[in-house]
């Protein structure tokens, strides 16, 4: 039997694997035009496949838009609840794995811990996706690249600046520097800067990051401004975290130090007031909305990589 291919990190994928993803993405988008969203693609690659989705933690945009990228590419999703499946009891995720790969034909994990991730890709037999773990959120970069290049072009040699908490939004955009040469600047708090490892790794593939604890500047001449919210689900440590981040919140000041036509990016959902204010995620620097809508796009770039059509 031929192995699954699997999307679990940026890190994992060649340079063509990824540019081949967007690429497709991109196309995928241009030939719908105004279509209603829940018409199928002409072509339908995806005709009689089945993919489940098994969600640990909440998910607005991670949910509709693979649904509705299964529905477009003429197959069906299946969404399951951790707690409402025998994960809820105490099965592992190695079983429920192999049970699900016998029924159906991809699987979407949002997980707790990436631990489990692995484990569940490793007993699995068919592609399995990462929906978002506590390391990482390929995903919701693929759609961030896409972005980029529909707004601002070639993506190459740009600078993009990541603001706030280190998480594994942050770490997705580590792992995809080195495969689209942008330059990527990181500013955190001490306590809260992206995983040492991760960064090392991406510097000794070739990318240019920069991690540093001035939000000035990282934020200076950059292309792309990007940050997310200061607690995600999960984190235990809201206090602090609220006292540590308001350095960071992105606000006219702060995106005043990025270049004039510079675009913000935030994967939502947007504590307003906090991380960022309500006249840049709203005002026409903001792309936030453009970048919800192409999960759905980038969604189905990946599910066509994972099940061969690529």
């Amino acid at each position: 039997m031929t192995a699954p291919r699997h999307f679990l990190d940026i890190a994992a994928l060649s340079r063509e694997e990824l540019r081949a993803i967007l690429d497709e993405a991109h196309a995928r988008k241009a030939l719908r035009l105004d279509w209603p969203k829940a018409q199928p693609d002409d072509d339908a690659p995806l005709l009689h496949h089945a993919l489940a989705m098994i969600f640990q933690k909440n998910s607005t945009r991670t949910r509709v838009s693979f649904e509705i990228a299964m529905t477009q590419l003429g197959g069906k999703a299946i969404v399951l609840s951790a707690a409402d499946t025998q994960l809820g009891r105490g099965e592992t995720v190695e079983d429920t794995a192999r049970v699900l790969s016998r029924m159906v034909d991809a699987i979407m994990l949002r997980a707790n811990k990436h631990e489990d991730l692995l484990n569940f890709a490793h007993a699995a037999d068919v592609p399995v996706i990462n929906g978002l773990t506590d390391l990482s959120h390929p995903c919701q970069i693929v759609a961030d690249l896409m972005t980029i290049e529909e707004r601002a072009g070639d993506i190459s040699g740009k600078t993009i600046a990541w603001l706030g908490d280190g998480n594994n939004v942050c770490t997705s955009f580590v792992h995809a520097a080195e495969k689209l040469d942008f330059k990527l600047r990181i500013a955190t708090p001490a306590a809260y800067a992206p995983r040492a490892q991760e960064v090392a790794a991406a510097k000794a593939a070739g990318a240019d990051v920069e991690v540093s604890n001035d939000a000035q500047r990282s934020i200076a001449g950059a292309d792309v401004v990007v940050t997310d919210t200061w607690v995600s689900m999960g984190d235990a440590d809201k206090d602090a975290r609220m006292a540590a981040f308001p350095p960071y919140q992105v606000n006219s000041g702060l995106m005043a130090h990025a270049k004039d036509e510079a675009l913000f990016l935030h994967c939502l959902p947007a504590h307003r007031g906090e991380e960022v204010t309500d006249a840049v995620i709203d005002g026409p620097q903001s792309a936030v909305w453009d970048e919800a809508e192409n999960r759905i796009h980038a969604q189905k770039a990946v599910l066509m990589w994972c099940l061969g059509k690529l």
